[in-house]
């Protein structure tokens, strides 16, 4: 018999342990390919050969004062549909995520979401063949601060 997939909510905390970040209110977002992380003065630049990415991030919703600063590893530089339908040329990362106690690798869009009520959309690619998504509910795996 097939076991059955853990079921998280349409919304979860989610931490992302390589970026500093260890909590941060995501979006499941079945609707949208990738995953996107809020992420504001975003610059590239070259270390040992390596072309890397410093970017700042505010984790929390309506908070500017905690600011993370991470660097990553630049993946690609991929052309993504925002949710109003625009082609964006985003940096792309890769890095871990954890969501309770489960840690597992996802592809990584940057872009400005300061206008967007979640921080963070953890996108179908992340959550395929993990996870099954109750539409109905949240923060099955996390509690509500």
């Amino acid at each position: 018999m097939k076991q059955q997939l853990p079921i998280i909510g349409w919304r979860e905390h989610l931490a992302l342990p390589e970026l500093g970040i260890q909590e941060v209110k995501a979006k499941i977002d079945t609707g949208a390919r990738s995953s996107a992380l809020h992420a504001f003065d975003v610059e590239t630049f070259e270390c040992d050969g390596r072309r890397m990415v410093r970017f700042k991030v505010h984790p929390y919703q309506r908070d500017t004062c905690h600011t993370v600063t991470a660097v990553a590893e630049l993946l690609d530089q991929r052309q993504v549909r925002n949710s109003g339908g625009q082609a964006q040329v985003r940096p792309v990362i890769q890095t871990t995520v954890e969501l309770n106690g489960d840690r597992w690798l996802i592809d990584l869009t940057l872009t400005n979401r300061d206008v967007m009520g979640f921080r963070m959309l953890l996108g179908r690619q992340a959550v395929r063949k993990r996870f099954l998504v109750d539409a109905g509910r949240s923060y099955l795996h996390s509690s509500y601060p």
